[in-house]
């Protein structure tokens, strides 16, 4: 998977991506966590996704903890699967 910043302003990001998948469940977990704006377009299907973030703690910041957050459900589904 490709991941790329485009643009990076304090507070603001957008972040191309080809996973429509991975672009939804990011979405999903940062507005969960209240950032103030999480939302991915495709202008095409041919063109990558962009996902932009707003968010007043830092969109590093979100983006980890989503990703934590994603890891640890993750983890807890593979495990209740093992039982």
């Amino acid at each position: 998977m490709q991941v790329e910043i485009i643009s990076e302003d304090k507070g603001e990001a957008e972040i191309q991506m080809d996973s429509q998948t991975v672009a939804e469940i990011l979405r999903v977990y940062l507005n969960e966590q209240g950032v103030e704006f999480a939302a991915w377009r495709r202008d095409h299907p041919s063109k990558p996704i962009i996902l932009k973030i707003k968010a007043s703690s830092g969109v590093k910041k979100a983006v980890s903890s989503a990703i934590a957050g994603i890891n640890k459900d993750c983890s807890a589904l593979v495990n209740e699967l093992k039982k």
